[in-house]
């Protein structure tokens, strides 16, 4: 996606000129005659960098300057200036401007204060991703040593590192879809840019439609100003949408059109508006049994498969199982001011058993209903829903349920995050590099973690 510059001068000649030049150079260029238009661009699209003369009309370069840092302090300024304005733009550089040009100008040297200073300040974006990355759990969310849950961590990483555009998440409901969109846009370097959201089985299509891309004032009986639509909110970051597999036909189409041609119109409106905007997907559905049936379109549904997810249900994981009940009770512990120990082997076992259809979610309002009506200080059978210690699954024998349970019973929580670490370390073959990003944690708080575990080792051994 090109860079986007905005021009503020009163000058014609000047912002015709500055127009082609940078376009040619494969630039978007908005421009404005006076400070007060200059602004008003500035919060209403996407500026990368501004050009701002000294001198204009209505009011001085560096308050322009000023404001524009107000409101986003990392967008680079450059000021352009006369020959006797020098000692003025040497201010503007300590309000914070990138650097100054002297009119007239060599529209070749300005294009390389312009690549530097967006050179600078992606570098400064890339290195403010890096250091909050070392230190923040990306994945800290997710809960999970099994093989495909490591697979997918694996893949998170790798996309949140990319530049892709659209990305298509498939899994049963409850699973944690949403939870794998908003991981990508924590990781991605888009991070502090917005993150909106819609659930497209919620919204009646023709509201669908408006809640997407917006309307113009006097569009329909009720629009009495403009609205701008999530589409356009998101600008620069991500839009999820939920349940893409509900979305009509006709929407589906300008769905598409965003994709091809970063291009919308709001409703009632007459005018092409671009847009930056990554696109991430979510569906419980078989979108290729969608397509057969012409509910879905062929084109959108490879345009959004570009990089796809498919989420695991919790059934297909099972190991997993106990590693999130220890969480979620650890959890609402906290959440709820309760002490409820750990379950027993006996309710694990029937936990491990479960099909889980409702996934995760299905998992977590359990052990939520269960102590907030029930437990005091331990979960028993009884406080189950009757379908779970009533249920006889085919998935999980005997042995396998045996094996999960012989892993981690009986532990409390830090002895089950210890057995996740050091199972997540042999699977990376004792890289704790590798293992730290999907654990979620730095190398520092693996090393860290493994060196406590270490100390309670010796403390035990010295008891014995």
């Amino acid at each position: 996606m090109s860079n986007t510059i905005l021009v503020i001068d009163d000058e014609k000649a000047i912002r015709w000129s500055l127009g082609e030049a940078l376009r040619e150079s494969s630039y978007d260029v908005f421009d404005a005659d006076s400070g007060e238009k200059g602004l008003k661009i500035f919060h209403e699209k996407t500026v990368d960098l501004v050009l701002i003369d000294l001198k204009l009309p209505d009011e001085n370069g560096i308050d322009i300057l000023t404001k524009i840092k107000e409101h986003d302090p990392t967008v680079p300024a450059i000021m352009m200036t006369a020959y006797g304005e020098v000692e003025t733009a040497v201010e503007a550089m300590k309000k914070g401007a990138y650097d100054f040009v002297l009119k007239p100008f060599s529209l070749e040297k300005l294009k390389i204060a312009i690549a530097n200073a967006l050179e600078a300040r992606n570098l400064k974006d890339e290195i403010a991703y890096l250091k909050k990355s070392s230190t923040r759990g990306d994945f800290k969310d997710f809960i999970g040593q099994s093989k495909v849950m490591t697979e997918v961590f694996e893949k998170l990483k790798k996309i949140g590192r990319s530049k892709a555009n659209t990305i298509l998440i498939t899994g049963e409901s409850g699973v944690g879809k949403e939870l794998v969109a908003r991981t990508i846009h924590n990781c991605s370097y888009t991070e502090s840019r917005p993150f909106m959201e819609i659930n497209c089985a919620s919204v009646p299509e023709t509201l669908l439609e408006s809640e997407l891309f917006g309307y113009e004032k006097g569009a329909f009986t009720d629009a009495k100003t403009r609205k701008k639509g999530l589409v356009e909110l998101a600008e620069g970051g991500t839009l999820f949408l939920d349940e893409i597999g509900e979305m009509g036909i006709t929407l589906q189409s300008r769905l598409l059109r965003v994709i091809e041609n970063k291009t919308f119109r709001r409703v009632g409106g007459l005018q092409d508006l671009r847009v930056n905007t990554r696109i991430v997907a979510a569906t419980n559905r078989d979108l290729e049994y969608e397509i057969k049936q012409k509910t879905f379109r062929n084109d959108l549904y490879f345009r959004l498969k570009v990089i796809p997810i498919q989420v695991p249900a919790l059934r297909e994981r099972r190991e997993d199982i106990p590693l999130l009940v220890g969480f979620f009770v650890d959890r609402f512990n906290r959440e709820l001011g309760k002490h409820v120990r750990p379950v027993s082997r006996e309710v694990m076992e029937v936990m491990i058993r479960y099909d889980w259809p409702g996934n995760v979610r299905e998992l977590k309002n359990v052990i939520e209903r269960a102590m907030l009506l029930d437990a005091e200080e331990d979960i028993f059978l009884e406080h189950l829903p009757p379908e779970i210690h009533e249920a006889k699954s085919s998935a999980a024998p005997p042995d396998k349920t045996a094996h999960v349970l012989t892993s981690f019973f009986p532990m409390t929580l830090r002895e089950v995050e210890r057995i996740q670490i050091e199972k997540t370390l042999e699977q990376t073959n004792g890289n704790k590099s590798k293992a730290a990003g999907i654990l979620g944690i730095s190398r520092q708080t693996l090393r860290e973690k493994l060196k406590a575990f270490d100390s309670a080792r010796a403390a035990q051994a010295e008891k014995a």
